[in-house]
Order: C-alpha cells, then structure tokens, then sequence
C-alpha cells in the first residue's frame, strides 16, 4: 500500500513534546519558525511518499547486484538518491561552512524518520553519511575537512563505519586491522571489515570509510584502536586498494548493500588518522552515538509503515461480525475489539517511541545550542541519559509493531504479497545494529544513570511526574485513569533506578546487569507514557481553546490506551528489575539441561 507521511502527528510532537516551540521562542533555532519548519516536514513527505516510498518492494524484490567487485542497487534507486541529493536534504542539518544547511538535529530527525519509513534500505545509508560529516567536523585535520566535508555534506560522496570484523563484533578490543605509517602523513591499512553498510554501491562516484585499526606499537584492548579515513578514490583519482569481496544475503533491508570489504590486498589502503593516535574509540563514538538516534528513528520508521498498513487493510478486510456490528454481512475487521486493540497498541507505541526520540534529538540541539556551559552540559547529559533508549526501546517497538501488523493481516500478512511481512523483516535488524539493545540497557545502567552522582536521571523522572501532575489538575473525563497508570509506572521506574544506583556504586555488575534489559523497558514506558501524557495535554488545552480538530481528542483517548493497557506493565517489570539477579545463580544449570 502507499506510505502517507503524518506531517501533523510529527509537528505536533515536535512542537508540543520535544520543545519545539520553546526552543524557537528561547532563540536558540534562530529564524527556524514552527511554520517555516511545517513546510519543510511538508516537503519532505511528499518526497518520502512519492518518490522513495515506491521503489521499497522493488528494492526487497531485486536487492543488490555484485560483479566484479562493483555493485549495482535496484532499478531507480540511482535516480531517486540523485533527486534527494540535488533537493538538498542531504545537506539538511549539515554545517554552513561546507555547504550545509544548519537546520537542527531535531528537525532533520523527523525528516530521517520518514526517509526510513518510506524505504529503511534506503533511509540507512544517508544515516552514516550524516554521521561520518559529525565525526569529521569534530574530531578531523582541517585538511581532511576541506578535502572531503563539502562533497559529504551535499551527498555527492557517502560514507561508511567500518568497525565488525569475523572475529570482533561488539568486543572490539579483539580488532585485527592494521595500519602503518608511510613516512608522509598516510598511512597504509589492512585487514577485513565485515557487515559494511552500503560499504560499495553505485549511487555515488566515491565513498569515504572510517575505518578501526590498530597501529604497530598500539597498547591492547580498545585503549589501542586508531580511526582512519580511507576513501574509495584517492585525491589524485586513482582507485585505492580496497574492495568489495562479497555482500549478505539478509533477512530483510534487501536493497541495502551489506558488504565484505578487505582492505590492503597489495600494497596497503592509503588512510589518514582522524583525531589522536589510540583515540579512534572515542572518535567514532561520535559517529555510533548519531547512529544510534537514527536506528531509534527506523524502529518508529518501520512502526508507522507497518501500522498504516495494517489500519487500511482491517477497514477493507470482513470476517465474522462485531459484537455492535449492525448492517447486514460481514464486519470491517476493523470493528472486531481483538483487532482494535492491536491497533492501538500499534499505534500508542510508535507514537510513544516517536516522542522520545524526537525529545532526545531536542536535547541534543541544547547540547550544542544552549545559552551557556551549564546549560549545554545538562542538556548533553540529557542526551546521553535518553540515546540507549530512545535506540533499544524505538527498535523494539518497531519489532513488535511490524509483527502486530503480520497478525492483523492474518494469513495474509504471512505471505510477500501484501508486504507486511516485509516490514517485519526490515524491522529485525534494528535492534541489532549500532550496538545491540542488550550493550543499549548496559550503557544506560552502568554508565549514564550515575551522570551527576544520578541527579540527571532523577531531574527526568521529576520531569515526568510534573507531567503527571498536569494531568491530575487539567485532566477531563476524557483522561479516564491516565493520572493513576503513569504515576504507578513513574514510581516503579524511581524505585528500581534508585535499585540500579546502589548497585552501581556497590560495584555489583553482574546483580546491575541481569536487570538492565527490563529496567530499560521500564524507563521507556514510563518515559514514553508521560511524553504522550504532553501531548495530550497540549490537545486539551487547544479543544479548550475552541480547536476542532478531531485529532486532538485522538491524542488524548491515545494516551488514554497507553496508561491503561500499556504503562501497567511497569509493575511486571519492576519485580523482574529487583529480583532479576536470582536466576544468575540458576542459569548454567538451566542452560545446560
């Protein structure tokens, strides 16, 4: 079916969730008004709809072609790449001084999601690009910034993160890649990468791999690894030596390349070093850390593909009849409460998803445009608090909802032809990629909880009990028992991070960890719960204000659903946080049986 991109659910969080509005008024977007950003969030989904949106089957049917180490995309992918490119929305949220334009993380992330909804293979390599141009603007010589951040910005050249190898997935302390100095500022690289993302392809002229490896005199462990830029295409033209050994035959995102490349074959890949020598880590956080926002945008991506499809095949489908079903024949299955609440669920998570990604994307432009240091700190911590879930709970989100939407299509969900089970097959690898949900709950527990001794996590859970505050003193009927649902799943959330912090500071990893993936869970329904709360809120205020627009009450019977059937699962989880650690002492013997 065609992909209709919700410009008015992405405003409106935008604007009344992640702080649009307050920002603009605070005059950190500078002249970016709501209405100026509306025509741009317009633009872009028609782009999304009618130029990218249509080639999704044809890329999961055709994928990619590989020949004589050069590979070739899908029909009209080429040509759609080139339109986006020549429109500019590569150069989006790109720096000024090399040709971007400077528009903030905020909006280009709800432009990201939907390129992804639209296509996620295609959404995926622009994601990296992106990436690449922040990891060189902070970390890279002024030479390699001139040389290169131009073509980046305006997408004439894309680029990759070279980091997996056979033997080195998420330990990457175990990388074998090498690098040796040449004597004249380059060095010569070798070694193999694998599940290289759009590592070769045809959409461009050149691509720029930022690549791990490891110097001859490098200390060991992760403390030892070096980033380098190593391009496709030397500056004098000639082809450097590295190449596309072979790509994946994938469960899903077909017509992205996943590519095998090895690098130094002969001579060596010619690399600069990008930041310090033993650095490379921290540099291509950077990089990991873009990504990780943008997966959590193609987890809600994939989500709204799949719940809009879903919606308009239950309107048209008839089985059976609804209990209130009262004209002749068969009901829309749409009327069946089974399948409502299906669709509602569907449709409350990927909104809840939504919102926190686009309030970390808000956090991130505090980061960098907050008023002084203090400001800019807090929000950077923010940031920092909110990515693992905005990536691990997003991704999971747009699992379950993909699966949701095979089951809504019954037996025809579970055949290619509707294309559900596409969705489902993209959605998989989300949670996987850019760090895996499991190395998301581990960060968020063991490393951004303690930010500021736990007073950035408490400053964010105090934020969502104020929203819950709102709702007990502006709520209507209409919020049925959202106020009571939230605050029982804000207090859970308070309990077990007050839990994870003493474990934390005891230095019990192994008692932290065996709870990390639940009490991630938890933060995101919390979170997600009092971020629609807001936006429910916002809605009432406008109905108040004499704004007739159906979709406000939406908004609220939408938080409603979360609170009530959703956000109750917090107590479930809060127990598996707080007693989690006993199946440790079970598990080889459960394992092994």
């Amino acid at each position: 079916m065609a992909y209709r991109a919700p410009v008015s659910d992405i405003a409106f969080t935008m604007r009344h969730v992640a702080g649009f509005d307050r920002a603009q008024e605070e005059g950190l977007y500078g002249d970016l008004s709501a209405d100026l950003a509306e025509t741009v969030l317009e633009e872009a989904g028609r782009f999304a709809a009618d130029v990218i949106a249509p080639l999704n089957r044809e890329g999961d049917r055709h994928g990619v072609t590989l020949k004589d180490g050069e590979v070739t995309t899908a029909p009209g992918w080429k040509e759609a790449y080139r339109a986006w490119t020549d429109a500019g929305w590569n150069a989006l949220p790109g720096p000024v001084a090399f040709g971007g334009q400077g528009l903030p993380t905020l909006l280009n992330s709800a432009c990201v999601e939907m390129w992804n909804s639209a296509s996620m293979a295609f959404g995926i390599g622009p994601i990296l690009t992106m990436g690449a141009i922040e990891a060189l603007v902070a970390h890279g010589t002024d030479e390699l910034r001139e040389r290169y951040l131009a073509k980046l910005v305006s997408g004439a050249w894309t680029a990759t993160m070279n980091l997996t190898e056979p033997q080195a997935g998420s330990d990457l302390a175990a990388l074998r890649s090498r690098a040796e100095p040449a004597g004249d500022g380059t060095y010569r690289i070798r070694g193999q990468k694998i599940f290289i993302t759009y590592g070769e392809h045809d959409l461009t002229d050149n691509i720029v791999h930022l690549v791990l490896a490891r110097l001859p005199d490098a200390p060991a462990g992760t403390r030892g690894i070096s980033l380098f830029l190593v391009p496709k295409v030397l500056p004098d033209g000639t082809r450097n030596d590295l190449r596309c050994a072979g790509i994946e035959h994938k469960l899903g995102i077909h017509g992205s390349p996943t590519c095998t490349m090895v690098f130094g074959d002969r001579e060596g890949a010619v690399g600069w070093l990008v930041g310090e020598e033993n650095r490379g880590l921290n540099c291509m956080f950077t990089m990991m850390n873009n990504a990780r926002l943008a997966v959590g945008l193609q987890g809600v991506a994939v989500a709204e593909r799949a719940y809009q499809q879903a919606l308009a095949y239950a309107r048209e489908r008839r089985q059976g009849r609804a209990p209130d079903h009262a004209g002749d024949g068969m009901s829309p299955i749409v009327e069946h409460p089974d399948v409502q609440r299906s669709l509602l669920t569907m449709k409350a998570l990927t909104a809840a998803a939504r919102a926190i990604c686009y309030m970390t994307a808000a956090a991130i432009d505090r980061a960098h445009l907050g008023r002084d240091e203090a400001a800019r700190r807090q929000a950077h911590e923010r940031a920092s608090l909110l990515t693992p879930v905005a990536k691990a709970f997003s991704t999971d989100v747009g699992v379950e909802v993909a699966s949701l939407g095979v089951q809504v299509h019954g037996g025809m969900g579970y055949i290619e032809e509707t294309g559900a089970a596409q969705h489902l097959r993209d959605a998989r690898i989300a949670p996987i990629y850019e760090g895996t949900n499991g190395i998301q709950a581990i960060d968020l527990v063991m490393r951004k909880l303690p930010l500021s001794g736990g007073n950035t996590a408490r400053a964010q859970i105090a934020a969502m009990r104020a929203a819950v505050a709102r709702v007990m003193k502006e709520g209507t009927p209409l919020f049925g028992n959202t106020a009571p649902r939230l605050r029982d799943a804000i207090e859970c959330l308070d309990r077990t991070t007050s839990h994870m912090l003493r474990l934390v500071q005891a230095n019990a990893p192994a008692e932290a960890l065996a709870g990390a993936t639940p009490y991630l869970r938890l933060f995101g329904l919390a979170q997600g719960g009092a971020a629609l709360a807001e936006a429910a809120l916002a809605a009432n205020r406008m109905i108040g204000e004499g704004d007739a627009d159906p979709a406000h009450a939406g908004r609220i019977a939408l938080c409603r659903f979360f609170a009530e059937n959703l956000a109750v699962g917090a107590k479930g989880l809060e127990d598996a946080v707080l007693g989690g650690a006993g199946f440790l002492q079970d598990a080889a013997t459960a394992l092994a049986s």
